[in-house]
């Protein structure tokens, strides 16, 4: 009987012991799987079973631990959404701001990840009349033209003169010879061989065949023909007589072509005839290309010079010397009283001009063939086709110079290192 009760309380404390130690797993499972997994359909019966507060709250301690560990990372996730969303959307005043500053209201962006993107106003009717008018094409030229005249000025101001690109950049005439006077090289050039019309400057030629042909007190007869040229003229009278003197300086400072006419026809008999005689006299010194029609430079079909043939005519007319003391003068006064100023403003303006001959018309633009001299060096600049020749003439004689004398320099360096004596023009 001892016996017995001793087997049965061995048998009670095991089942006592079992159950405290099964317990505690059971709930921390549990805890593990908060959502309850499918089973199969059948019931099954959960066997209750007693245990102690301490055990159970041990368990549950343990599951909320476990079950906040497995929350960490979603909250962690949905705050970081959240700061993002708060960086990068504006703030509701910030937003009210934005709203009332803008006339138009905006339509909101779409939602990229759940995230406000901001939102961007269109640009209002006004704004947008404005900008089309600001792209119109006479803003948009007038807007080119003074940016072009704006670099214009910036490189005439910057480019130093011994540049041979960049004055060329500076002159509008289409042609353009700088040729040295003594030994007839070119220092600079543009299309020198470019036939275009000489308009007045042709009278260079006109004038020395007068100086040849003629004597200064020799009396020149006016035909209705000559007295009808139209200006430049000095409005000569068909029933009077003049004296070639008069008429020679009429042509050269004056630029007078009635004067040119009345001294061709008195010299060959008509311009036409005379015209001829001028293209044969021109190729004789040194113009090449040049064909006369008239003997004022009036614009006519098949008339031709070029910058080149302008030059050379011009340097062998200034060793002529009373070709060369008529256009220095800036005032000669004819015989009969009347006042002739000379057209050359270069004897005004620019330093060391010794003389030359300008000319205009539509179809020539501004022409100008002239010699300059400047510490013992002398050149000879002629110009065709352009729009600003007192400003071209200015930089090419600038240029012509200094170009000339580097040059000479160079020149004189080489036959000091070889030795030899180098003779400069």
């Amino acid at each position: 009987m001892l016996a017995m009760q001793r087997y049965l309380s061995l048998v009670l404390f095991f089942l006592i012991g079992s159950i405290f130690l099964v317990q505690p797993a059971l709930d921390v499972q549990g805890a593990q799987s908060p959502v309850p997994l499918k089973t199969s359909k059948q019931p099954t019966t959960a066997t209750p079973v007693k245990s102690s507060k301490k055990t159970a709250t041990t368990a549950q301690s343990s599951a909320t631990a476990k079950i906040q560990t497995a929350q960490q990372p979603a909250r962690k996730k949905q705050s970081t959404v959240q700061s993002t969303a708060a960086v990068t959307a504006p703030s509701k005043a910030k937003q009210q701001q934005a709203a009332a500053s803008t006339p138009a209201p905006a339509k909101p962006n779409a939602i990229a990840g759940g995230v406000k993107q901001p939102q961007v106003a269109k640009p209002t009717q006004s704004a947008v009349s404005a900008k089309r008018t600001s792209r119109s094409p006479q803003t948009a030229k007038t807007r080119k033209k003074a940016a072009s005249n704006s670099a214009k000025a910036r490189v005439y101001a910057n480019v130093p003169a011994g540049n041979v690109s960049d004055i060329d950049k500076q002159i509008s005439a289409k042609s353009v010879m700088v040729m040295d006077a003594g030994s007839g090289g070119t220092i600079f050039e543009r299309m020198p061989d470019n036939p275009r019309q000489p308009a007045s400057t042709i009278k260079i030629v006109t004038a020395m065949i007068a100086l040849k042909s003629l004597q200064n007190d020799d009396i020149i007869d006016v035909s209705s023909h000559a007295a009808s040229m139209p200006s430049s003229k000095i409005f000569l009278d068909p029933g009077r007589n003049y004296r070639a003197n008069d008429l020679i300086n009429a042509v050269l400072l004056a630029s007078a072509n009635d004067a040119s006419v009345a001294l061709a026809e008195k010299i060959a008999g008509s311009e036409d005839k005379f015209a001829n005689l001028m293209t044969l006299s021109a190729r004789m010194w040194g113009a090449r290309n040049t064909i006369c029609r008239t003997a004022s430079g009036l614009t006519a079909v098949g008339q031709q010079s070029t910058a080149r043939d302008l030059a050379n005519l011009f340097r062998y007319a200034m060793q002529h010397d009373e070709f060369a003391r008529r256009v220095h003068e800036k005032f000669i006064s004819t015989s009969y009283g009347k006042s002739l100023r000379n057209h050359n403003r270069a004897l005004w303006r620019l330093d060391g001009a010794v003389g030359g001959k300008t000319g205009y018309t539509v179809a020539a633009r501004q022409t100008y063939v002239g010699q300059f001299t400047r510490d013992d060096q002398t050149i000879v600049v002629a110009i065709m086709g352009s729009e600003s020749m007192w400003a071209d003439l200015e930089k090419l004689v600038n240029y012509g110079f200094q170009k000339n004398k580097e040059r000479q320099l160079a020149r004189v360096g080489t036959g000091s290192a070889t030795g030899k004596t180098t003779q400069v023009n």
